[in-house]
């Protein structure tokens, strides 16, 4: 037997800062670089990113407070929207120490408190807003996708169909569309601009969907003999709804101004239901005498499109890696 014994290499126990260092790599320890060996896909990435953007959190917070003033307006107030003194509150103006009561914001030429009418209205402007939404995005999303998957003359007669109701002026077509109708709920108006505005979400999709399925994982699906529907489902919208996500979250807010212009103009939503547009529209007209009665519910409305442009511009620098 030899003298010589072989030496064997004792690696140096790890320091803190080593360990410190590991955490903070991305998918290499357990900090929030997540499982060893398991990077952070795009989803995480980007709520790692929204988590920490202001402007998302202001949005957010704005957006969810809306959401449940339109979903439980009495926790708000408990005067009614519709109910007028017209002998003691006839454009009777703000009472600004009374925060949250039925004459903070004044009273309307109907003696009705504009608060309460503030309050209830974003159930009209919100539903309107998620509806079309969601309208556009599943209608205008399907028929972009088959046109950007199967191309060849699917895609040239979706495309020329898609070009005639572009061409179409998106509120003057709604107020003949919506001119038709006696009595317009919040469901007609909706279906009204649903019906004119799912080309863009149409074009955004059949340009992501080109992009995604001439991907190597979607050409490799295709070659071990997946079926379409499941290459669809499975591969490319998942890969391809990103811009589409983004582009529907900033239209929603020009869907809410939509349906507040066509208010103001007497063509959207039919009272009893109360709503941003018509009390802006009922405003204009007491501008000099009581200009309380228009700059509230304007300034609603302007939040409102606002805090979903704001909410649409942090996920696309989120879902956007150029833009990190």
């Amino acid at each position: 037997m030899s003298d010589v014994t072989q030496a064997t290499h004792v690696p140096a126990p790890a320091t803190p800062a080593d360990l410190d260092k590991t955490a903070d790599t991305p998918g290499t320890g357990n900090g929030e670089g997540g499982p060893v060996g398991k990077p952070r896909s795009l989803w995480s990435d980007a709520w790692h990113d929204l988590r920490r953007n202001p402007l998302f959190v202001i949005s957010a917070g704005l957006i969810l407070l809306l959401l449940v003033m339109a979903v439980w307006p009495t926790l708000f107030t408990g005067a009614s929207p519709r109910r007028g003194d017209l002998a003691n509150h006839y454009l009777q103006a703000p009472q600004l120490t009374h925060f949250f009561s039925p004459e903070w914001l004044g009273y309307d030429h109907q003696g009705r408190s504009i608060y309460a009418r503030v309050v209830h209205g974003a159930r009209a402007s919100v539903t309107v807003g998620i509806a079309v939404t969601l309208l556009v995005t599943v209608f205008g999303g399907l028929l972009g996708m088959i046109a950007g998957y199967f191309g060849g003359w699917i895609d040239s007669v979706l495309s020329r169909i898609l070009d005639v109701f572009a061409g179409l002026p998106f509120l003057l077509g709604a107020m003949v569309v919506l001119n038709v109708f006696d009595v317009r709920t919040v469901w007609i108006v909706s279906l009204a601009l649903a019906f004119l505005g799912w080309t863009q979400i149409a074009r955004v999709t059949r340009g992501s969907v080109i992009t995604t399925k001439q991907s190597d994982y979607v050409q490799a699906a295709k070659a071990l003999g997946a079926g379409t529907g499941r290459i669809l489902l499975r591969h490319v919208l998942p890969n391809a709804i990103a811009p589409v996500i983004v582009v529907a979250t900033i239209a929603l807010g020009g869907y809410i101004a939509a349906e507040a212009s066509l208010s103001f103009l007497g063509i959207g939503i039919s009272p009893p239901t109360v709503s941003w547009g018509m009390d802006v529209s009922d405003g204009a007209d007491q501008l000099r005498n009581a200009p309380h009665a228009l700059l509230a519910p304007a300034i609603m409305v302007s939040v409102t499109v606002l805090a979903f442009i704001m909410l649409g511009d942090a996920v696309r620098n989120a879902l956007d890696p150029k833009l990190r």
